[in-house]
């Protein structure tokens, strides 16, 4: 089983930026796909971005395209998410998860991904 851990959450105030990574253990990465998540309170959770596992193509959800970057180092088991100009509304538990496929494509919704980790806070606050 893969295991993920994420780090790199904190309190930021708005217009800051914070790089999120997500550590991977287990087995290597290449065949898996990453996509990152977050929770707010009172909210469900919804998919931010997500990276493919052979050649690396992002996708993201609108609230978030041109301010957050998602990217891989397979030979660092490592994924991270970098979030510049956060607003408020980004404040949530994000939360990394993976699952394999080689198809140059991936997936937002959360029922596709099989594990997961146990998710890191981001406070956008002044």
């Amino acid at each position: 089983q893969l295991q993920l851990v994420e780090s790199g959450g904190g309190l930021v105030q708005p217009g800051g930026s914070l790089r999120l990574s997500c550590a991977a253990s287990g087995f290597t990465l290449d065949n898996y796909v990453i996509g990152w998540f977050r929770q707010a309170p009172g909210k469900e959770r919804e998919g931010v971005s997500c990276v493919t596992s052979r050649d690396g193509s992002a996708y993201y959800v609108d609230s978030v395209e041109g301010r957050f970057t998602i990217s891989r180092d397979n030979a660092k088991k490592t994924v991270y998410l970098q979030m510049n100009s956060l607003k408020p509304e980004d404040t949530a538990v994000y939360y990394c998860a993976a699952y394999q496929s080689a198809l140059p494509y991936c997936v937002k919704s959360t029922g596709r991904y099989d594990d997961w980790g146990q998710g890191t806070q981001v406070t956008v606050s002044s």
